[in-house]
């Protein structure tokens, strides 16, 4: 006769039985590959579809046309030919590819009501956006130098910044972030999306992704602040340092005139470094809570496309040089 299983012989052979059906590791990862995310986005305004892709549309087309116009001002016009517009036609062409990481999927999506980007797609765009904010960063700050030794020391204007020394800021901006900012898109996609794939958020950045890992995050957490602090703090406090010693340098000016041609020339670029760093220190330094999600993805909307929009609005309309270049180009075409 043949002993009836126990009742606890019963639970260890179900226990087994349920281990041996849960997926590894390998396999969430390939269901991540396999489904990607959903942006969710504006999915929280369903009759406002419509207006927010008109709105970003036009937005977007602003952007395009503005900084291209820009950019293309700075290369025609001789006058234009000096350090501060060479930083500025990089920059225009930084925001135009800044911008258009993120504005053409959101429009899609609006378009058609359908929020989904596949994993490939959503390793590209967080790769490109962190990639040209860090570079947006350094470029910032290059150009606040560039202030700075136009006011400050402008007698050697012309030796310090040299066509040399404008290329090497640049080029090495690209230089040092690229790999870093490679290194944290691999590692924030190496981590099990276990959980579910709905991303709060218009667009795939480091913060909600983080929130839907299953794995331990620790690292990538202290990754991700090392790199803020390398790649926008310090280059934040050094326009702080840079804009004091011009303020000082200005105030002293015996012109009233040559005072507000210098105020001119910097407000430009203060009121971009503060609409850019003031909206993304909002989203990336603040401590974040259920409550400020949707908070933060509003707040991101201004350093990815608010700023792109401004930027030829400040640095055309507000700068005489430029608005008569401009009115050259449009002339000729």
């Amino acid at each position: 006769m043949v002993d009836r299983p126990s009742a606890s012989s019963k639970s260890l052979l179900f226990g087994l039985l349920c281990i041996g059906k849960m997926p590894r590791r390998k396999g969430l990862e390939n269901h991540t590959v396999g489904s990607g995310f959903i942006l969710v986005g504006f999915s929280d305004l369903p009759g406002l579809q419509g207006l927010c892709f008109t709105v970003l549309l036009v937005i977007y087309l602003v952007v395009l046309i503005g900084n291209s116009l820009t950019a293309l001002n700075t290369v025609v016009d001789s006058s234009l030919h000096s350090p501060m517009y060479f930083f500025l036609r990089n920059l225009s062409f930084l925001e135009i590819c800044y911008t258009s990481v993120t504005l053409p999927k959101m429009l899609v999506g609006f378009l058609r009501e359908d929020g989904r980007i596949s994993f490939l797609g959503c390793v590209a765009q967080l790769c490109f956006l962190v990639l040209l904010g860090s570079i947006e960063c350094l470029l910032l700050a290059a150009m606040a130098y560039d202030r700075y030794v136009a006011i400050c020391d402008s007698l050697h204007y012309t030796l310090t910044m040299s066509r040399v020394l404008c290329i090497r800021l640049v080029v090495g901006s690209w230089v040092a972030v690229v790999p870093v900012q490679v290194g944290q898109t691999y590692l924030v996609f190496t981590l099990p999306f276990c959980a579910s794939h709905d991303l709060n958020h218009f667009f795939c950045d480091v913060p909600p992704l983080l929130e839907l890992a299953c794995a331990d995050t620790f690292w990538n957490h202290v990754m991700l602040y090392t790199i803020i602090v390398v790649f926008a703090v310090l280059p934040a406090s050094f326009i702080f340092i840079s804009y004091v010693a011009i303020i000082r340098a200005i105030l002293k000016m015996p012109s009233v005139l040559g005072r507000r041609k210098a105020f001119s020339t910097c407000s430009s670029h203060l009121g971009v470094v503060m609409l850019f760093y003031g909206s993304a220190t909002v989203v990336y330094l603040k401590q974040r809570s259920k409550d400020s999600v949707d908070t933060d993805k509003y707040f991101a909307l201004f350093y990815t496309i608010v700023t792109p929009m401004f930027n030829p609005v400040n640095y055309s309309l507000r700068n005489k040089e430029v608005r008569i270049a401009l009115k050259r180009l449009l002339r000729t075409k």
